[in-house]
């Protein structure tokens, strides 16, 4: 668009840019951004807020030990903005990780959605004691927790169970989405190491792949600090995607796996700057008034105001 007088910056320059900032002061930097239009767009919003966990490889830059560097973020699903983000020490993984993150954020009263790798003692205890909830796939990295459910499950009697309405077409299958709510009172044996008892929520999904026919069955576990009585849980787990699909977001829109950094600082500059600009247009959305604007993919709002520089300064000056 003829804005810089000597072009565009190349990627090796980019690279030297990222990689002489500190990479800490801009995580910071992205969590006090997030927090100014964060309250602004969660009033807006009456249900309970829920935060979603997990980790994303950042696979355009590999490591000395030949691993990928790992950043675990903590996204709001009800404002679509990340929150905050920590990135995973060589040779350490999520599970350090993510008490950290805790750490930077306000859980209390929120609901904490997270995969497999966050099923542990300290990350369960951490959501206790500040006050907010969890709901966490249940998988065999906690064996005896999760072979133990299943072998008693068959004995007990779900509290109650529903079906999500009508069957759902998507990506050329036909699925349908079953819960079964279970008090684990008399389910899990170590309740003392999970910090008191637990709702478990068992997930079977029957798919028929529209092409041919073929019918497949999948059933998941998860547990849940919530009580049994909450309404449709099964929303709370379908939600958690919602930072998967961010993630897809990043790679699919902002390349960010084809872009190669050659040091770890780098990547982490380069994953929190694009951050910022996925969650610039969730704010965009999220403060705007007319359905037809929020209901914009972003791939769609991307193409729209990459066309010009006046389209770009009236996106980022409009409420």
């Amino acid at each position: 668009m003829g804005m810089l007088k000597n072009g565009i910056p190349s990627e090796a320059t980019l690279c030297r840019v990222e990689n002489g900032i500190d990479d800490l002061a801009m995580a910071d930097s992205m969590q006090a951004f997030a927090e100014n239009f964060h309250n602004e767009l969660f009033n807006a919003c009456r249900d309970r807020e829920i935060v979603c966990v997990d980790g994303k490889a950042e696979r355009g830059t590999v490591q000395e030990n030949g691993r990928s560097p790992d950043i675990v973020s903590a996204y709001s699903f009800n404002t679509g903005i990340t929150i905050a983000t920590e990135a995973c020490k060589e040779k350490s993984n999520e599970i350090k990780a993510v008490p950290i993150l805790l750490d930077k954020i306000d859980i209390s009263g929120k609901i904490v959605a997270a995969d497999a790798m966050s099923m542990q003692k300290d990350i369960v205890e951490k959501i206790r004691k500040k006050g907010g909830d969890f709901l966490i796939e249940l998988k065999a990295n906690q064996p005896s927790l999760r072979y133990g459910i299943e072998d008693r499950l068959v004995e007990h009697t779900p509290v109650y169970s529903y079906t999500e309405e009508g069957p759902e077409l998507a990506h050329g299958r036909i699925e349908t989405r079953t819960y079964r709510v279970y008090d684990g009172l008399d389910i899990i044996a170590d309740k003392k190491k999970w910090g008191g008892n637990m709702t478990i929520i068992e997930y079977e999904s029957s798919t028929v792949k529209k092409s041919t026919g073929v019918h497949t069955s999948e059933k998941r576990l998860y547990v849940s600090s919530m009580p049994t009585d909450t309404p449709q849980p099964g929303t709370i787990v379908r939600n958690h995607w919602s930072i998967e699909s961010m993630h897809w977001g990043l790679d699919h829109n902002l390349q960010q796996d084809n872009i190669k950094r050659k040091s770890t600082r780098a990547a982490r500059n380069l994953d929190t700057i694009q951050r910022i600009v996925y969650s610039v247009f969730s704010i965009w959305k999220g403060l705007r008034k007319k359905q037809s604007d929020k209901n914009k993919g972003m791939a769609e709002l991307i193409r729209h105001i990459s066309m010009s520089f006046t389209r770009l300064m009236r996106f980022l000056s409009q409420k």
